[in-house]
């Protein structure tokens, strides 16, 4: 007799699990990363970034990379530099400036948009162990050595702003920013000149961003608060270019650094949040 094999029963199909809310929400997060991470998808993005940013942004960098596989490089100089390039030809996927003067006369002629990723504040530096300057009205004594940035250069600017609302404020004393422009003996193309100029005993004074005194700096200089009322926080935009090769993974770039990692870091090398 002839006998039929015998079929395995046919298996029952299982409904497609749904994903868990957590699930859901991860993925909804990391995927842009993981389409990044990929070979074919990573890119060599190039950074635009103001002097003072150099700190945060090379291990924010360092880590955006190593999440999704780009390759970023950065050119640090004062916004204005940059922007002089960036109107000249210069070609980059992303500008980060420490000022909306040097940032919003781009905005849809260079840049596509303008985003405040940070904010920031001034300080006073002067040589650690100096008791010469301890307030605003040691500024204007006589033979002191000031130094500050340039007119043009975001931290000038502020600088200079600070001084008018110090004048009109009267506290101390009429002509307060004539006298203390007086000691400034030296004016610098980017913030992290005006630093150094501390650093290497050649200024007794120095106004910078606070986030310029970093852990490398606080062993050689110390900071000098100012009144809040006349130190005011400051923006900083960043932005895609328009002729970026690389839209994608530059907006990607500009995402982490308003994420929470991102915060973080630019927290760590003393920026205050972006709102």
């Amino acid at each position: 007799m002839n006998h039929r094999p015998t079929r395995p029963p046919a298996s029952r199909a299982r409904a497609p699990r749904r994903p868990s809310l957590t699930g859901r929400l991860l993925t909804g997060l990391f995927l842009p990363a993981l389409l990044l991470s990929g070979g074919a998808q990573a890119a060599a993005l190039t950074v635009f970034a103001a002097s003072s940013l150099t700190d945060a942004f090379t291990e924010i960098g360092r880590d955006f990379d190593r999440q999704t596989g780009n390759r970023t490089t950065f050119q640090f100089a004062g916004s204005q530099t940059l922007r002089t390039q960036l109107e000249n030809g210069a070609r980059a996927d992303v500008f980060a400036s420490a000022s909306d003067t040097q940032f919003t006369p781009l905005v849809g002629k260079v840049v596509a948009a303008r985003q405040v990723f940070a904010r920031n504040t001034l300080t006073v530096i002067v040589p650690r162990g100096s008791a010469r300057v301890r307030t605003l009205a040691d500024l204007t004594r006589p033979g002191l050595r000031i130094v500050i940035a340039a007119p043009g250069v975001p931290a000038g600017e502020y600088t200079r702003q600070l001084l008018a609302a110090v004048d009109r404020a009267g506290t101390y004393g009429q002509d307060y920013a004539a006298r203390f422009m007086k000691n400034v003996v030296s004016e610098e193309p980017n913030v992290r000149q005006v630093a150094l100029k501390v650093q290497l005993g050649e200024a007794d004074a120095a106004v910078v961003y606070t986030s310029d005194v970093t852990p490398a700096l606080k062993a050689r200089v110390q900071a000098v608060a100012l009144p809040s009322r006349f130190a005011a926080l400051t923006p900083y935009p960043v932005g895609v270019t328009l002729d970026s090769r690389s839209a994608p993974q530059a907006r990607a770039f500009v995402a982490y650094l308003l994420s929470p990692d991102g915060q973080r870091t630019l927290r760590k090398w003393g920026f205050r949040a972006a709102r």
